[in-house]
């Protein structure tokens, strides 16, 4: 695992973290602990900069979707900006593009006003006990 760190920029009450050119399973815990230790710090937006990421694998969607679960159950709203095709196409194929909002640019990203964007998780609590983010689903 790496010990690089995701840089963070604070705009107000908006954090704005970059992440790295690749994600995947030997950097994406790292990843998830960066983008949950921001969110626990209590910002009214998490703008997730992917501007640079060239490769997302699983192992990262499942670090980004454990932030965005923990960001609905602390109220906070959650944006990611992706250029590549490459990560807008593993995105959209996991269904995360749907769930979370997609931006060309980290500005584009921070002048979006509205209250959330995408859409709470089915059968997601607002609750969570889980200190990942993690809730059980109903089966």
């Amino acid at each position: 695992m790496s010990d690089e760190h995701s840089p963070v920029l604070w705009v107000g009450q908006v954090a704005v973290a970059s992440l790295p050119v690749e994600i995947d399973l030997a950097n994406a815990g790292q990843v998830r602990e960066d983008l949950l230790s921001v969110l626990n710090r209590g910002p009214a937006a998490l703008v997730v900069d992917m501007s640079r990421t060239t490769f997302c694998d699983s192992a990262g969607v499942n670090a980004l979707v454990r932030a965005y679960k923990r960001a609905c159950a602390s109220g906070a709203r959650m944006r990611l900006v992706v250029a590549t095709p490459a990560v807008q196409r593993v995105l959209a194929i996991t269904g995360v593009d749907s769930l979370i909002g997609l931006y060309p640019s980290v500005a584009a990203a921070l002048a979006d006003q509205s209250p959330r964007s995408g859409k709470p998780l089915p059968g997601h609590a607002s609750t969570q006990t889980d200190p990942d983010g993690w809730a059980p689903q109903p089966s």
